[in-house]
């Protein structure tokens, strides 16, 4: 509960009236002080009154590329079988606060509103609680109280379709590494059976050692392996646009080896976040990204795939040259005015995601 600006000129003014009437026998500025200390009474009294209301909220969708349209859709009833309520409520919203208009709501009644989610900055926004404030009829106090739960809506980076695929590598049991079009099935591992397995793939000889059936897994090795590694170091990006340029690249690359059914590991350079396994996780991981003072180092990054791409906005490419001999293929996108040139590696300049998509697809060594 916090008084008004009238709420603490008034009481300022009780105070100096019972003190000048009591101290030099005024009674009659006793009274108006008194009138004034009972006017305070009546208003904290009025606004301690809480309205019993139901909250329900739904958004739909709760995942959107940056732009598109999600809807928070409100249900205030009044749970009172005496009383009505006009409130001023408002619905924090990310940064801002939604009017929700709660007027003469009877009691047992129940109104429903709606809004539009601002989805035109990356990031996850925060919905809710249903904020109400109750004011006393001469605005000396107000109250506010938090009804309902809350929500998130995700708003993922821009998707620029990606047409070019890295080649694959397959690794030859002499460790030599060769270029191969898709299609080199090998076994990987072996694995308990599961319903809806072929039976053909069943390890037989396997199966009689432990008692139970056991089934192959087999890796086709010339599927290219792709780590992107998003650079989210906040002295590597002058412009903070540039870094979502990175964020729109990286969620293109992720849909684009999502769709081609490649492998794909997602990591950032501050190890905020570890890599998902689906492309929710992936996109939602980089709705979350925020510029970070902290970095890993990057030797850790070594045997996670075969064709590494670095997002950055630093010019300097130094620190990844120790990865060249990791990855047969070792991409490097600067986002910025700059287009390094650094040996064995594939350098591509851009400043926004377009351009990257341009870029990327413009590359003859896929």
């Amino acid at each position: 509960m916090r008084p008004t600006s009238r709420g603490v000129g008034l009481g300022a003014a009780a105070v100096a009236l019972l003190g000048v009437g009591l101290v030099f026998g005024y009674p009659h500025l006793v009274v108006l002080g008194t009138a004034a200390v009972a006017a305070l009474v009546f208003a904290a009294g009025y606004v301690w009154w809480r309205p019993r209301l139901t909250v329900e909220r739904g958004v739909e969708p709760d995942r959107v590329m940056r732009g598109e349209s999600s809807t928070v859709t409100l249900r205030v009833g009044n749970a009172s079988r005496l009383r009505g309520a006009t409130l001023v409520a408002h619905d924090r919203c990310g940064p801002v606060s939604i009017p929700v208009p709660l007027l003469r709501l009877k009691a047992g009644g129940e109104t429903t509103a709606q809004y539009q989610v601002p989805t035109a900055r990356r990031g996850v926004v925060a919905i809710g609680p249903l904020r109400v404030v109750r004011r006393d009829p001469l605005g000396l106090l107000f109250l506010a109280r938090g009804y309902g739960g809350t929500a998130q809506v995700w708003v993922y980076p821009r998707v620029h379709r990606l047409d070019a695929v890295p080649t694959g590598v397959q690794r030859s049991l002499d460790g030599r590494d060769d270029k191969v079009p898709h299609g080199t099935i090998t076994f990987d591992t072996l694995r308990e059976y599961v319903v809806g397995d072929e039976l053909r793939r069943v390890h037989w000889r396997t199966s009689a050692k432990v008692g139970e059936l056991m089934v192959r897994e087999q890796l086709d090795t010339s599927l290219p392996r792709l780590v992107v590694l998003l650079d989210d170091r906040r002295a590597s990006y002058p412009d903070p646009e540039l870094f979502e340029a990175a964020c729109e690249a990286a969620a293109s690359l992720v849909m684009a080896a999502f769709r081609e059914e490649l492998p794909i590991a997602l990591r950032l350079l501050s190890g905020a976040h570890a890599a998902g396994r689906s492309t929710r996780d992936y996109l939602d991981i980089l709705a979350e990204s925020e510029l970070s003072e902290q970095s890993q180092p990057i030797q850790l990054l070594r045997g996670l795939g075969d064709t590494l791409i670095y997002l950055t906005g630093d010019p300097d490419l130094s620190h990844v040259s120790p990865l060249k001999s990791a990855y047969p293929t070792l991409v490097a996108a600067v986002f910025g005015e700059t287009r390094p040139a650094l040996e064995r590696v594939v350098v591509l300049a851009a400043r926004t995601g377009e351009e990257f998509a341009a870029a990327w697809d413009g590359v003859q060594a896929w």
